[in-house]
């Protein structure tokens, strides 16, 4: 009998899409935070389809997966031009 190996259960459960932007570490990590909160969307809509969940309880849970991300973006500092990209006035002739 063949043992399974966590790593291929862990990919399959939870499948990464593989990354095409601008390869900075602030992007990879929001990236993998994106997709994770994309799977957890996933499984909360399916608990309250099936009625595991109350619709109040899936929005709440789904209310507090978007603060989260919402948190990492800005701790990232996703989508904010870095400090050494403020521009300066040209140069006067």
């Amino acid at each position: 009998m063949e043992q399974s190996n966590p790593a291929d259960k862990e990919n399959f459960l939870y499948p990464r899409g593989r990354y095409y932007g601008q390869v900075k570490p602030e992007n990879l990590i929001f990236n993998a935070n994106l997709q994770e909160f994309a799977q957890k969307i996933g499984i909360i809509t399916s608990l309250e389809t099936s009625g595991k969940l109350s619709p109040e309880e899936a929005y709440d849970q789904v209310k507090a997966l978007w603060k989260q991300l919402k948190r990492s973006k800005k701790e990232l500092g996703i989508g904010e031009p870095p400090p050494n990209d403020i521009e300066s006035p040209p140069d006067e002739p």
